[in-house]
């Protein structure tokens, strides 16, 4: 069974940095995809940045510039670096993984960006 463990919330300042990560339980090369999506108080889940197998990364228009994913095979674990954060940044952040047209989630993590 697939489990995937977010980390690396917390209360930042605007302007601050947060490093999410991401531990799969399993080798996450066999992921078609792995993304980060994010759903603040009464709104719905929306995605933030997808990285495909291959290395392709998209972001969501409002963090581009700001936010980074990546990923490290060797640690089964993918990262959200984020930069620049904003009071509207605030959410639970979701961990999702993909494969063969077949999802999987996170618990997630809490950001909360407040002065």
């Amino acid at each position: 069974q697939v489990q995937l463990v977010e980390s690396g919330g917390g209360l930042v300042q605007p302007g601050g940095s947060l490093r999410l990560s991401c531990a799969a339980s399993t080798i996450i090369f066999s992921f078609d995809s792995m993304g980060w999506y994010r759903q603040g108080l009464g709104n719905q889940r929306e995605l933030v940045a997808i990285i495909t197998s291959g290395g392709s990364t998209n972001y969501a228009d409002s963090v581009k510039g700001r936010f980074t994913i990546s990923r490290d095979n060797a640690k089964n674990t993918v990262y959200l670096q984020m930069n620049s954060l904003k009071p509207d940044d605030t959410a639970v952040y979701y961990c999702q993984a993909e494969r063969r047209g077949r999802n999987y989630w996170g618990k997630g993590t809490l950001v909360t960006v407040s002065s």
